[in-house]
């Protein structure tokens, strides 16, 4: 399988082909062409073919795609078959909302712990994940197989917490505080930011172009 140099559009773009083949499939849609799957997704046919074939070839010229095989294929790309586990660090309003609205399993990730200060929270079950005092994580990261960090802390201490779990062999973080992370001293770890505000934004300036179009 191909993996050298894929742009980040391509890879950005995975995601979504997974999940509209998860639902062809889950409608019982057993092939599709590439022309169809890309008029569904407001994509071309040619962007489908072009993004595909940077990881093989999965199409078979006059019949198109099995979808059962490429969601699996896609899947595969993710990484959504490592079983990677999971813990959080906060488990406070956003941490919670994570912990217990959040599909973590049906996408290939198992959320075993989470950690904080409060109190109220330490020694508590959150949707049936239990919490720790953050002081624990490194004994529980030394006892437990753990690959992927999501970080729900408040702003002051997210480096902090994000060296912790560099220094207990993370290999991603999940990083929800709107801090930018020092990613050149992490060099292995693969950090993925989420800001809620700059997609707001975004749509804020979608919504102004829009209106300056229309006067």
């Amino acid at each position: 399988m191909k993996k050298e140099k894929i742009s980040s559009a391509v890879i950005r773009r995975l995601p979504r082909y997974y999940r509209h083949l998860d639902d062809l499939y889950r409608n019982g849609v057993v092939r599709i062409s590439s022309s169809a799957l890309a008029k569904s997704m407001g994509l071309t046919a040619s962007q489908i073919r072009q993004d595909l074939s940077c990881f093989g070839g999965f199409g078979q010229q006059g019949y198109g795609y099995n979808v059962e095989r490429l969601r699996s294929e896609v899947a595969d790309i993710l990484g959504m078959n490592r079983a990677h586990t999971v813990v959080i660090l906060g488990a406070g309003n956003l941490g919670r909302a994570l912990i217990e609205n959040f599909p973590f399993r049906a996408n290939g990730f198992r959320l075993i712990a989470a950690f904080d200060v409060d109190p109220v929270l330490v020694g508590t079950r959150l949707g049936g994940v239990p919490v720790y005092h953050t002081q624990m994580l490194e004994s529980y990261m030394r006892e437990h197989k753990v690959n992927v960090g999501v970080l729900t802390v408040p702003g002051p201490v997210a480096v902090e917490s994000a060296y912790r779990l560099y220094e207990c062999g993370i290999e991603g973080i999940w990083n929800f505080t709107n801090i930018e992370l020092p990613e050149q001293k992490m060099e292995s770890v693969k950090v993925e930011n989420v800001h809620f505000a700059d997609s707001l934004l975004t749509l804020s300036y979608m919504i102004s172009a829009s209106a300056e179009e229309q006067l």
